[in-house]
């Protein structure tokens, strides 16, 4: 059954509306109370604690944040220092959202039920307000703000020794975006005008680009999986939808991803070295191992009968370079087989799960207090271990958020891809009968998906022929999109 787009003409408006009424659905809270809004009318300042003599002051080191282009929620920054022999210093300053947003205030009670800020292109639901989160507790350019440090030296292994965590107070010099620092490292562009304007800036960027690519090629040699998840994202201009694309995985976003797993292993070590519980996020062995390994059969790959993510890195590796065209689909088969990730309590000295598709032991979520509540929760854990104060959560507590946040983070996924496909439905309702080259992606008795080369979404192949094998490409025709429900209905085409 196929639906008729209605003549109503959607804009950003209707996407943010069907997005707020998704977030309702799941469960999500979409608008701050009237308490967390007069509660907010007093804070007027960000923290700052003067006379507290264990914070350090490193307002003077070259510090830069490294985010997407539109990210006004700065929630870490770095920095580097050369050693001697090839050994470098690291450091990641983490907002200290706490200082501002206390535990069970109004405004924490708010964060708590949603546990993440939720990005839809037409509408952001910050986790907390935006005179904090992209204000008074961002690191923002130019600004003094608290933080907790963590500092780590890498060797010319990967290996990291030494890490120490801290409070500072820091100032960020230079807010700075992924693709065009990316592409300078890259030598596919000069300096952004930010990095330029900051002498030593540029140095001190590629330092940290090749020590993080030291670290990744360390993860990826103990197994690390390199994913590519189809999660493409509308861009508006003004009222009107103009594009969808890819988000690109890049040196960039490399450089901060491997410096934030490092900062999450080195908190969840610290936690643990001080005798208290953590908040860990985690994927566990895959169940569905089997199920892996069967798939690997069918690419001539022989896998381990037990789960091995260096023996799973190695073929998805080789299934990248030998199909790129597909990969995200083959990704996104694993990652359903591996199964999601989850929050848990690890006591200390017990034996750490780990995370299956990082590669590593020991991992909390700790670099994103303004956008995760779990980083939140652990940040008021690091502080309490460092004033050697009771923890401010017991192991009780811990459990219950642990199993509140993995819930409403599902629930967030599902609002997020809800809305990308009402997303995809509005750009392509002005293209009926138009065709396309695509490539089925999924196929059960009832129903046959496909996903367009050249536009990245997805729809239903209505009348096919059954039994389309996953990864055949096809020439379809657009036939109805139904924005409000999200629904995108293609043929295919026989020449």
């Amino acid at each position: 059954m196929t639906f008729k787009q209605n003549h109503h003409h959607f804009t950003r408006k209707d996407i943010a509306r069907i997005a707020t009424e998704a977030m309702i659905e799941r469960g999500l809270e979409p608008e701050f109370s009237d308490e967390v809004i007069s509660k907010l009318e007093k804070i007027n300042k960000a923290a700052d604690d003067d006379n507290d003599q264990n914070i350090f002051d490193l307002t003077d080191l070259l510090w830069c944040s490294l985010d997407n282009d539109d990210s006004e929620d700065l929630d870490q920054l770095t920095t580097s220092q050369v050693l001697k022999n090839g050994l470098v210093k690291i450091f990641v300053a983490i907002a200290d959202v706490d200082a501002i947003v206390k535990k069970d205030s109004p405004i924490d009670d708010h964060a708590r039920i949603n546990t993440a800020s939720i990005y839809t292109s037409a509408r952001i639901f910050p986790m907390l307000p935006e005179k904090l989160s992209t204000n008074l507790t961002s690191l923002n350019q130019d600004a003094d703000r608290l933080a907790v440090v963590t500092e780590m030296v890498i060797d010319k292994d990967g290996s990291i020794s030494q890490p120490h965590v801290y409070r500072a107070k820091v100032r960020n010099k230079a807010k700075l975006a992924y693709d065009a620092v990316s592409d300078w490292i890259e030598k596919k562009a000069p300096a952004p005008g930010t990095l330029s304007r900051v002498k030593g800036m540029d140095e001190q960027l590629l330092v940290q680009d090749r020590t993080a690519q030291i670290l990744r090629k360390r993860r990826h040699e103990q197994g690390s999986l390199e994913l590519e998840i189809f999660e493409p994202k509308a861009i508006f201009d003004g009222e009107q939808v103009v594009g969808i694309e890819q988000q690109v995985q890049n040196r960039g976003r490399q450089l901060i991803e491997e410096f934030m797993i490092a900062t999450n292993e080195c908190t969840a070590k610290f936690l643990a070295s001080q005798g208290h519980s953590s908040l860990r996020r985690v994927v566990r062995s895959p169940e569905n191992w089997k199920r892996i390994v069967d798939l690997a059969k069918k690419y001539d790959t022989r896998l381990p009968t037990q789960p091995d993510s260096k023996a799973l890195s190695v073929f998805l590796a080789r299934r990248h370079q030998a199909d790129p065209l597909r990969f995200p689909d083959l990704s996104l088969i694993v990652v359903k087989l591996m199964g999601s990730g989850e929050y848990v309590v690890e006591k200390p000295n017990a034996e750490p799960i780990g995370h299956f598709g990082l590669a590593v032991q020991d991992y909390t979520h700790s670099t994103a207090p303004n956008r995760r509540y779990p980083d939140l929760i652990t940040l008021r854990m690091i502080k309490a271990a460092l004033e050697n104060a009771k923890p401010p959560y017991s192991n009780e507590d811990l459990r219950l958020l642990a199993e509140h946040c993995s819930k409403q983070e599902d629930a967030a996924r599902k609002v997020e891809r809800r809305v990308r496909k009402s997303e995809a439905a509005l750009l392509l309702s002005s293209r009926i009968n138009q065709t396309f080259d695509a490539i089925v992606t999924g196929s059960s008795t009832s129903a046959t998906w496909v996903r367009l080369l050249d536009i990245p979404v997805e729809g239903l192949l209505i009348d096919s022929e059954s039994n389309l094998g996953v990864g055949r490409k096809l020439r379809v025709k657009l036939v109805s999109t139904n924005v409000e429900r999200g629904f995108i209905d293609f043929i295919q085409i026989h020449y």
